[in-house]
């Protein structure tokens, strides 16, 4: 959302096409430079297609492959009573809604979010994870999907003029898994918003408190989380991890959260995303351990919240981040996690306010909304005129 206002504002006429079925969006959507094409998916909660967590997420791209393919012959329409310049694919890389009239007849743009081949090896390479949490067949079912997906992403993705990365690591999954030309990519990170956290007063407690805030599912390095405490309470560190957030529709790891030391631990669930302020608020230092993640917002938010960082080389948005205020380390070195979370809780308490405004410019200088659109749009702008004049 943050996107399609920021380039509007830049003068860029935008037609939005969503596969699914109309509902209201926010206000910042209102611009005179945004025309909003539905799709009418369908698709509906408390169905037969829709009962368990995995026929729910496999039912949802059905329906919005079907919703795509609807939407080919409004977008043919309209691209003929006003010709675009730019077909801007965002965050499904499977989408079907673009004719091959428009695809030879304007450049591509794909600006993936995630990609089904990195999703499909952090599953199998947890596989013994995920069973201790799951049964076999949501396993089974989960990899026969992201196997299909991987296989039509792998051959929609190479058509694409440009693939925007949200982060550097991401971009080398990218050209790795699917063989795409590392010149034809732009690597520019996702937006903050910003100003859900300038007001933000910060409610430190005691004792410091270790925030992990995301999915309890794959990849997100959860028995890491585990290990780290475990390793924090035994060397009398004096620390309290908060675990918030909620499980994905086909993963679910709450199960290995059983392990998670009482005595400086605990589990609250899913939070609403209006609370995140606030639980930035209350913490010293956010853990992200995730072994495969293309960017984290929630790294983006706590910088903003003037919260420090630690997390793995495999998290996109700590690339770029002072190292004062983004502490990283290899995926699954819970030694390093922890002398890295121990040393960040001792800065805290020395000296709060500096570390929070480093923060805190960090995430102005690296992911402010009109930083990150007018990067979008000079990459944008550069294709058009290289196609006009090739």
């Amino acid at each position: 959302m943050d996107l399609l206002h920021g380039l509007a504002s830049l003068g860029h006429r935008i037609d939005c096409y969503f596969p699914g079925d109309e509902h209201e969006l926010p206000d910042r959507l209102g611009h005179d430079n945004i025309t909003v094409i539905w799709g009418r998916s369908g698709w509906r909660w408390g169905r037969w297609y829709s009962k368990t967590r995995f026929t729910a997420t496999a039912s949802q791209i059905v329906f919005r492959i079907f919703a795509s393919l609807r939407l080919r012959r409004v977008l043919a329409r309209r691209h003929t009573e006003s010709p675009y310049d730019v077909s801007y694919e965002f965050a499904m890389v499977e989408n079907l809604a673009s004719p091959a009239s428009l695809r030879r007849a304007v450049p591509m743009v794909v600006h993936p979010e995630t990609h089904s081949a990195g999703e499909l090896k952090s599953l199998l390479a947890e596989r013994r994870l995920s069973l201790r949490c799951q049964p076999l067949h949501t396993l089974i079912l989960a990899v026969l999907v992201l196997c299909v997906r991987t296989v039509v992403q792998r051959q929609r993705i190479r058509s694409a003029d440009l693939l925007v990365c949200i982060s550097s690591v991401f971009r080398d999954h990218m050209v790795r898994d699917y063989g795409f030309p590392p010149a034809r990519t732009v690597v520019v990170p996702n937006p903050v918003r910003l100003e859900r956290f300038d007001e933000l007063e910060p409610a430190p407690e005691h004792p410091p408190t270790v925030l992990v805030l995301g999915r309890i599912a794959a990849r997100k390095g959860i028995d890491d989380v585990v290990a780290i405490a475990k390793l924090l309470l035994a060397r009398g560190v004096d620390a309290r991890f908060r675990i918030v957030g909620g499980t994905s529709l086909w993963s679910n790891y709450v199960k290995l959260l059983d392990d998670l030391p009482e005595e400086n631990s605990e589990y609250v669930g899913r939070v609403d995303s209006s609370r995140v302020p606030a639980e930035l608020a209350g913490s010293d230092v956010l853990l992200q351990a995730s072994k495969y993640e293309p960017f984290a917002l929630t790294v983006g938010e706590a910088l903003a919240a003037g919260i420090p960082v630690v997390a793995t080389t495999e998290v996109g948005a700590v690339e770029g981040v002072d190292a004062a205020v983004a502490s990283v380390a290899q995926p699954g070195d819970v030694e390093a996690m922890a002398a890295a979370l121990t040393s960040t809780l001792e800065r805290m308490k020395a000296n709060r306010a500096e570390i929070a405004a480093l923060a805190r410019a960090e995430a102005e200088r690296l992911f402010a909304p009109a930083v990150v659109c007018g990067q979008i749009s000079d990459a944008l702008e550069q294709l058009i005129d290289a196609r006009r004049t090739s």
